[in-house]
């Protein structure tokens, strides 16, 4: 179901913009003239501009972040499926930045997994395949609510851009119907 910016008032802390069909009352109901609505409107639309930057950078995290969680989810499937084979698995991992070493995993019951800010917990193989599973749900989720706040901010932008367009040529036109009517008397 898609929600139209005049049935929405905000969107997680993100004002809807108001679409002006008559600037005349727009200006009167407001209490503005046209150089303090142009400059309300110029500020709003650069907030606009703001939320969007923080919430681009958020999105580029979580992006960055799910193709990780799935590699770590793929990791402890193949731990899972070599479990009692007695094959050992041989893996090359990044020590530091360009540096990476071999290592050979024997039948291992658990998974250390790094949660950040320096931390690292070991999991059954069984509770950290729960874990990423359930990160990955959550992250993805936040992802399309992230992806629905950009398109609603994007939309007021566009409706603040139209409005700031429409009460200045409405300005232009009311200075030259002044002027006509200075120059016709």
């Amino acid at each position: 179901m898609a929600e139209t910016s005049s049935s929405v008032k905000e969107r997680r802390g993100i004002p809807a913009a108001e679409f002006v069909e008559d600037v005349q009352t727009y200006l009167d109901e407001s209490g503005l003239n046209v150089s303090s609505a142009l400059s309300f409107l110029q500020e709003r639309l650069q907030q606009y501009k703001m939320v969007e930057m923080k919430l681009l950078a958020q999105q580029r995290d979580l992006q960055a972040k799910i193709p990780d969680i799935e590699k770590c989810l793929d990791i402890v499937a193949i731990l899972q499926a070599r479990k009692g084979t007695g094959e050992p698995l041989l893996a090359d991992f990044e020590v530091s930045e360009g540096i990476y070493s071999r290592a050979r995993i024997e039948d291992a019951e658990s998974v250390c997994l790094w949660l950040g800010a320096n931390v690292m917990l070991e999991y059954s193989r069984d509770e950290a395949n729960e874990l990423l599973k359930k990160n990955l749900e959550n992250a993805k989720a936040s992802l399309d609510v992230l992806i629905g706040d950009l398109q609603f901010l994007r939309d007021q932008e566009n409706v603040t851009q139209v409005t700031i367009a429409r009460v200045y040529n409405w300005d232009v036109h009311q200075r030259r119907q002044r002027q006509v009517a200075s120059a016709s008397s």
